[in-house]
């Protein structure tokens, strides 16, 4: 134990005790989500009361955190909460951890639509925590939002945060690859998904962090069928999306050719994107006029 410790020097001995496990900016970002969460301060306050001591319950509480992190558990489920798109979602270990990429494509899919008249009616596949469905709900109040995933674990978790948030989202469980199940599903204005799209052979270069935490259903398909969930989205799309609707999708970074030559194939006309990191990482796709 750390008897008598201040904050910064709590928030000193996480950082220290990361640096070997991770880069620099990842063990900073940890480290400020670990003592902000302990502490009950915002970032700013930690500066502020740097030199305020910790109570002997906050450090049990950092030394079981450490303890958890130094196993590669992801801070997002030590405390059960990630930020997406400015609010906070619930989290554990059914879903993926919301990525800043994800809300990239949220902000596309926002700035499209605001100038929209008539309410949207949007079908997000896949949605784990359902933080997009729930985001794009909390825009536009008048959409119809559905969210779909296979995992049971899963949509618990998105009607836990759709509640939290006050938003009336309808989920259903099926599983997308089985297309007799699409009968269940109306005609949608804008689909979006962030599916399944690593090749399994890529698993020898992710972090464990990711790798023994992170649900593989919803991170990795087979080496020699990577595209298979967009197959499926564009087959279900020609059926489901309205005349004028929209599907945006996020990507692996090095498919964003394929994907968008597979849409280009099934009669859609495409606009691949690149995301901060100047990587194709999103592809909209529309019925070709």
């Amino acid at each position: 134990m750390f008897a008598g410790m201040t904050i910064k020097e709590a928030g000193k001995i996480c950082f220290e005790s990361l640096t070997a496990l991770y880069t620099e900016g990842e063990a900073t970002a940890i480290t400020e989500i670990a003592m902000e969460y302990i502490s009950k301060k915002g970032r700013n306050e930690l500066r502020l009361f740097a030199d305020q001591k910790l109570t002997e319950s906050q450090e049990q509480q950092l030394y079981n955190i450490l303890k958890r992190l130094q196993a590669f558990e992801p801070i997002q489920y030590i405390i059960n909460e990630a930020w997406f798109y400015a609010i906070p979602f619930y989290v554990d270990e059914n879903v993926l951890i919301p990525r800043p990429e994800t809300e990239e494509l949220i902000h596309w899919i926002i700035t499209d639509n605001l100038k929209t008249n008539s309410p949207l009616r949007v079908l997000d596949i896949g949605t784990g925590s359902g933080c997009i469905p729930v985001s794009l709900k909390r825009k536009f109040t008048d959409a119809e939002v559905w969210g779909c995933d296979i995992s049971d674990g899963a949509l618990s978790v998105a009607k836990k945060n759709a509640l939290a948030n006050n938003v009336s989202v309808r989920f259903i469980q099926l599983d997308f690859l089985n297309p007799e199940q699409w009968k269940s599903l109306p005609v949608f204005d804008t689909i979006v998904s962030n599916p399944p799209y690593i090749p399994e052979r890529d698993k020898t270069t992710m972090h464990s962090n990711v790798l023994n935490y992170e649900p593989h259903q919803a991170l990795f398909v087979p080496d020699n069928n990577a595209l298979v969930f967009y197959n499926a989205i564009a087959a279900f799309a020609k059926a489901h999306l309205s005349p004028g609707g929209h599907i945006y999708l996020e990507i692996h970074e090095s498919l964003g050719n394929e994907v968008a030559a597979l849409f280009l194939k099934n009669g859609f006309k495409t606009e691949l994107k690149k995301d901060m990191q100047q990587k194709d990482r999103m592809l909209k796709c529309s019925f070709a006029s």
